[in-house]
């Protein structure tokens, strides 16, 4: 029982730890609204991916990616570089909970 309730706090204070916080992402999501707008829905293009409405885990895989090398994007490896593993939930979690729009670009 005791072996239970060890593994289960483990657990839970892991995911805790993990967890992102939108209000903290909206705050450093600044420099991000250049290329991907001040909501995710990116205004720019293409080129320029919408991140509002995303999966977070999708989020946080593509930040902890860049970072890693193991996507490559020569501008998001640089805007990552200083980022740590919070600032990637917290902008994660901001994100995934913005709605997205659907327009088509032309």
């Amino acid at each position: 029982m005791s072996r239970f309730l060890i593994l289960a706090l483990a657990c839970f204070s892991a995911q805790a730890f993990a967890a992102g916080d939108a209000d903290s992402g909206k705050l450093k999501s600044q420099t991000c609204a250049a290329c991907h707008g001040p909501d995710g829905n990116s205004p720019a293009g293409p080129d320029f991916p919408r991140l509002a409405g995303q999966y977070y885990d999708y989020l946080l895989k593509a930040l902890r990616d860049y970072k890693s090398g193991a996507r490559k994007n020569p501008i998001m490896s640089g805007q990552v570089g200083g980022l740590n593993p919070q600032d990637m939930a917290d902008l994660a979690a901001f994100y995934s909970r913005q709605k997205g729009s659907l327009h088509v670009i032309r």
